[in-house]
C-alpha cells in the first residue's frame, strides 16, 4: 500500500467528475487499516471512505484524505440443510457477488441484481429493490474502529436499518470503516419474490419460470431497458428516495392525479414514487448545460460529460424546490453529496 498525493478521482466516481484527492490511498486488508491508523492521522480528520463511487456527488476537490476499499474475498462461514452464511469483502463488486451466490444456488439476493457499487456500501444504504431490501438477509458485518482499531460484529439490531438508512449514515457517521458483510441465504424452498415490478412480466415474455436465476436475469433486462450505464453516462442510480407520507396526504394528491403511483408503507404509511412526481412536474428529459434528468427514468440525474458536481447539486434542489410547490411533497437526496 502507497500513501499517494493529488490522485483524480475521475474513475472513482460514477458520475464521472474529474476533481482531486489531496491524499489516498487502496485498501486491501485490514493490515493496511493499521497502518494508516498507525503511520498517518488521517483517521483523526475528516476522511472521505470510497467504495464503487455510486452513491457520492463530488462537487469540488475533496481536501481532506481518501481511503478506496478494495478488500475482497468470498467465504462460506456457516451452512445447513436450509441456509448458508455468506461473507464478502467490502471491496467485492455487488452484482458480481450477487451472481457468485445465485451460482452456488444461494437464494435472497436475485432481486437486487445489477445495483451499482460494493458490498461494503449494502448496509450503510440498506439498499433496496423490487420488494427487497439487505436488511431482509443481513446476517452481521464486521466493521474498523476508526479510534483505536478495533474489529467490531454488527447484528442486525445494531444497524438501525430503515429506509436507504443504518446507523452508518446517522448516530455512527464517520465512526468505522465496514470490511466485511455477512447474508443469510436460502439453499432450498427458496422464496421467489416476483410480485414487484414488472418482473412478472418480464418473466411471462420470455416464458421462464421464477428461478433465482431467472428471476435475477429479469431483473438485469428491466433495469438495463431503463436505467443508463455508468460507464456511457454518468449517474449515481437513483437520486432521490421514495417519500413516505400518511394515507390522507397521498389521497389528497390522488383526487388530483388518479394515476398516481404509490405502494403501502405500514399502518397508515404510503410510499410515492419519486420518479412519477419528477416526471409529472415535467422534469423528465430536461437538460442543463452538461447535466440533467435522464429521458427514461426521472429519478435518474446524468452527466453528459465537462460538467461539475456543483451543476447537479444545483438541479437537484430546483427539482426539490419544484416538486415541494406543486405537490406539497418534499423530496429527499439517497446520495450522499460532497
Amino acid at each position: 500500500m502507497e500513501f499517494q498525493k493529488e490522485v483524480s478521482l475521475k474513475n472513482f466516481n460514477t458520475f464521472g467528475f474529474d476533481v482531486k484527492a489531496m491524499q489516498m490511498a487502496f485498501i486491501q486488508s485490514v493490515s493496511d487499516l493499521d497502518r494508516v491508523r498507525l503511520e498517518t492521522d488521517w483517521l483523526q480528520r475528516l476522511c472521505l471512505i470510497l467504495g464503487g463511487g455510486s452513491n457520492v456527488l463530488l462537487t469540488k476537490d475533496w481536501e481532506g484524505p481518501v481511503l478506496k476499499i478494495d478488500i475482497l474475498g468470498i467465504e462460506v462461514v456457516h451452512q445447513t440443510a436450509t441456509h448458508a452464511v455468506v461473507r464478502a469483502g467490502a471491496g467485492e463488486n455487488w452484482h458480481q457477488f450477487v451472481l457468485w451466490c445465485i451460482a452456488q444456488n444461494f437464494g435472497g439476493l436475485e432481486n437486487l441484481s445489477l445495483i451499482p457499487g460494493l458490498v461494503g456500501a449494502a448496509p450503510m444504504q440498506n439498499i433496496g429493490a423490487y420488494g427487497v431490501e439487505i436488511k431482509d438477509t443481513f446476517d452481521h458485518l464486521l466493521a474498523y474502529r476508526k479510534s483505536d482499531g478495533a474489529i467490531v460484529r454488527f447484528e442486525a439490531a445494531d444497524c438501525g436499518f430503515g429506509y436507504r438508512e443504518s446507523v452508518f449514515k446517522t448516530i455512527l457517521k464517520n465512526a468505522y470503516i465496514i470490511t466485511h458483510v455477512a447474508f443469510r441465504l436460502t439453499t432450498q424452498n427458496h422464496q421467489i419474490k416476483t410480485h414487484y415490478g414488472a418482473i412478472e412480466a418480464e418473466l411471462a415474455k420470455n416464458q421462464s419460470e421464477p428461478s433465482l436465476r431467472n428471476v435475477s436475469n429479469a431483473v438485469i433486462a428491466i433495469r438495463q431497458s431503463k436505467l443508463p450505464d455508468p460507464k456511457k453516462l454518468g449517474n449515481s442510480g437513483s437520486f432521490f428516495k421514495n417519500p413516505v407520507m400518511s394515507e390522507s396526504l397521498f389521497q389528497t394528491i390522488q383526487l388530483t392525479y388518479p394515476d398516481v403511483v404509490g405502494y403501502p408503507a405500514g399502518p397508515g404509511k404510503m410510499k410515492l414514487a419519486a420518479g412519477w412526481l419528477i416526471e409529472k412536474a415535467g422534469w423528465k428529459g430536461f437538460r442543463r448545460g452538461a447535466v440533467g434528468v435522464h429521458e427514461l427514468q426521472a429519478l435518474v440525474l446524468v452527466h453528459y460529460g465537462g460538467g461539475t458536481g456543483a451543476a447537479i447539486a444545483q438541479l437537484a434542489q430546483d427539482i426539490q424546490a419544484s416538486i415541494l410547490e406543486k405537490f406539497g411533497v418534499a423530496l429527499e437526496v439517497e446520495v450522499n453529496i460532497l
